[in-house]
Parts: structure tokens; C-alpha cells; sequence
């Protein structure tokens, strides 16, 4: 058993220098590698962080824009509509003026060819009135013998 002691000092003692190196390695490692690599890290995060934020708040802003030019967008066509509208209800308001002056011309020029009408049928009636007399004379000439015609 001395000598397995004696053997594992040996051991021991041997891998000194090993696990000397080992740590000097490990704290190397930690101040060369481990510290910048996790410090570059945090910044990487802090920016990657940063960025989504801000194209989280670019984003909010845009929304925000689009809704603001959509409900401009729909306050322009509904004003497109209230003056198509507008100029419809005015054309059917001139459409019926005309429609109505013509209608009232063409009842003016009736009623006036009406009576220009009724003025020519008068004229003709008083003048075949007064044509009948002496077309009556004329056939009761014609007709009877001459001495009778003064008698009648």
C-alpha cells in the first residue's frame, strides 16, 4: 500500500505542472475569449433589442400614417360621392325645368292653335252662313220657273 501511495504522490506531483497549465489556460480563456465574446454579445442583444424596438415604434408609426391616409382617403370619396350627388340632383333639377317649360310651351301653343282653330271654324261657319243665302237664292233660281222665283 506504501508503494500505491508513493505511486499516486508521484502522480500527483506530476500532473502539477498539468493542472498548472489547465488554470493558467481556463483564467486565459475567461479574459482572452469568454469576457469579449459575452460582452460582444450583450451589445449584439442590446442592439438586436434596440432594432426591433425601434422597427416595432417604425411600424406603430406606419400604422398609425395608414390609418390616418385611409380615413382621409374615405372622407375624399365621400366627398367625391356627395358632389357626384350633388350635381346629379342638379341635373335632374335643370332636366326638370326644361322638361317642364317645354311641357308648359307646348300646352301655350295648343291651346292658342286651339283657339286659332275655333276662330277659323267661326269665320268658316258665318261664312257658309252667309254664303247659304245666296247659294239658296241661286238654286231656288235654278230651280223654279221665273216668275215664281220673285213670288218665293
Amino acid at each position: 500500500m506504501d508503494e500505491i501511495l508513493k505511486q499516486l504522490g508521484a502522480l500527483m506531483l506530476g500532473s502539477v505542472p498539468t493542472i498548472l497549465c489547465f488554470i493558467v489556460l481556463v483564467v486565459a480563456y475567461n479574459f482572452l475569449v469568454y469576457r469579449p465574446l459575452r460582452r460582444v454579445l450583450a451589445e449584439r442583444r442590446a442592439r438586436t433589442v434596440g432594432a426591433v424596438a425601434s422597427a416595432s415604434a417604425a411600424i406603430a408609426a406606419a400604422d398609425a400614417n395608414t390609418r390616418k391616409y385611409e380615413e382621409a382617403l374615405r372622407a375624399a370619396r365621400a366627398e367625391v360621392y356627395a358632389a357626384r350627388e350633388e350635381r346629379i340632383r342638379r341635373w335632374n333639377a335643370e332636366r326638370e325645368a326644361v322638361v317642364t317649360e317645354a311641357r308648359k310651351a307646348a300646352q301655350d301653343r295648343v291651346a292658342a292653335a286651339q283657339r286659332e282653330i275655333a276662330s277659323a271654324a267661326e269665320a268658316a261657319q258665318n261664312q257658309v252662313k252667309a254664303g247659304s243665302a245666296a247659294l239658296i237664292a241661286q238654286v231656288v233660281k235654278a230651280v223654279l220657273p221665273a216668275g215664281m222665283a220673285g213670288q218665293a
